[in-house]
């Protein structure tokens, strides 16, 4: 026990005395966490939250233009910014000028080629209806299109549901308009608003809720983002336990260590231990910014797991996967250089394929086939089912027999490596 102890105490000196680990495994994972989270939550809000400000040209002079206004006013969506007398190459240097991010152009004949159609529509559907007279059958006329302008930078998805949106109004002002129509046929023209308001104003709503087991587990950025930049971190002690391991074995220590009455494995065994801690204290500090620290900064506060020995088991074989993957690289690797740079690298696309920056449902089938040899892609699952899914244990066994699995196998070729170099 005397031994261990003394054994225990140099590591935690040699691991005190290496300031860019320490720096990576503590200081990198708290300014990724609050940076992207930060980030994260700012689009979330501007898409949820913040109104979409949009220019707008209405050259239309007929009802239908202000009534497509109108509605884009009423959804509470956007806000409008209406210009006139503007050309569509004007607009676009508009634009750019009052950085705003997406334009719209409804142009003059916008009514009348919208009455147009409607009115042949009509026509047909009384004729099919036996309750018009016969006539020649009405060709529908060409509809101009509305000019839909949008800043080049901004993200395809985000241009494409402001661009959604706006179209589902415009179905809303044909559908009216169309209904108008029919009556008018009919020769009911004052009774097309009764039909409206029940078409338009009673509605069936979305009711949308994660399926989770703890409803106190509410999907956001800071959910994903404290449990996959800790995780990232963690792995990343690739560099000081790896670079740890080779000095003792380049200044001939594991060599000395064989001569002394001291197990070669009660000094591996205390190595692991302190870097095993290490990454248990990352996940405390990490988690206690975001349970205690993000709500004044405004970010969504983290939500703890209720089963607290599933949430130690998925941190202890996360922190045992990367404590293994960095001992592998350190046993393997035969110089700094090789360990710092393949360690480096290897956790970069390991945490790439595996779901830390984007999510592994977002990529190529192939790269999700790929994205299950990474153990970050397993540990990030592990704390999924525990923080976004409410722990099911039936999920949670299969992510800790892959660790099981993966940790298993480092321990090995560290052990191979080490017999082959007859270090043991």
């Amino acid at each position: 026990m005397f031994k261990f102890w003394i054994a225990f105490k140099k590591e935690i000196n040699i691991l005190l005395n290496d300031r860019v680990g320490l720096a990576l495994m503590f200081i990198m994972p708290l300014l990724l966490v609050v940076l992207i989270t930060i980030i994260q939550d700012s689009s979330f809000k501007m898409v949820n939250e913040h109104k979409v400000s949009i220019l707008v040209v209405n050259q239309d002079e007929g009802k239908q233009g202000g009534q497509l206004i109108s509605k884009m006013e009423d959804t509470g969506f956007f806000k409008l910014e209406q210009l006139k007398d503007v050309s569509p190459e004007s607009l676009k240097k508009e634009l750019l000028k009052r950085k705003r991010t997406v334009a719209l152009l409804i142009p003059n004949t916008f009514t009348d080629e919208l009455t147009q159609k409607a009115n042949a529509l009509s026509q047909s559907m009384v004729q099919e209806l036996g309750m018009g007279e016969d006539s020649t059958e009405q060709l529908l006329p060409q509809i101009s299109a509305l000019d839909f302008y949008y800043d080049p930078v901004l993200p395809e998805a985000y241009t494409r549901s402001v661009g959604n949106m706006i179209y589902s109004l415009l179905a809303t002002v044909e559908s009216e308009l169309m209904i108008d129509q029919v009556y008018v046929q009919m020769g009911m023209a004052e009774s097309s608003s009764n039909l409206k308001e029940q078409m338009f104003e009673q509605r069936l709503e979305l009711n949308s809720q994660p399926i989770t087991r703890n409803k106190a587990l509410n999907p956001n950025p800071t959910q994903h983002n404290v449990p996959a930049w800790t995780i990232f971190a963690m792995f990343f002690m690739v560099n000081s336990l790896g670079n740890s391991i080779i000095k003792e074995r380049t200044n001939g220590s594991f060599i000395r260590l064989k001569t002394m009455p001291t197990s070669f494995f009660l000094v591996l065994s205390t190595k692991i231990l302190v870097y095993l801690l290490a990454a248990m204290l990352q996940v405390v500090i990490v988690f206690s910014i975001g349970v205690f620290v993000f709500p004044y900064l405004d970010l969504p506060q983290l939500v703890l797991p209720t089963d607290w020995f599933a949430f130690f088991l998925v941190v202890f074989f996360t922190g045992l996967a990367a404590v293994s993957y960095a001992l592998m690289i350190g046993t393997t690797a035969k110089t700094q250089e090789q360990a710092n740079g393949f360690g480096a690298v290897s956790i970069v696309i390991l945490a790439a394929i595996g779901g830390i920056w984007v999510p592994t449902f977002m990529m190529p089938e192939y790269l999700q086939i790929l994205s299950n040899v990474s153990p970050l892609r397993w540990c990030l699952e592990g704390f999924y089912v525990l923080f976004l899914r409410g722990c099911d244990w039936a999920e949670l066994q299969n992510v800790l027999v892959y660790l099981t699995v993966f940790i298993g196998i480092c321990f090995f070729v560290s052990y191979w490596k080490l017999r082959m170099q007859k270090i043991i």
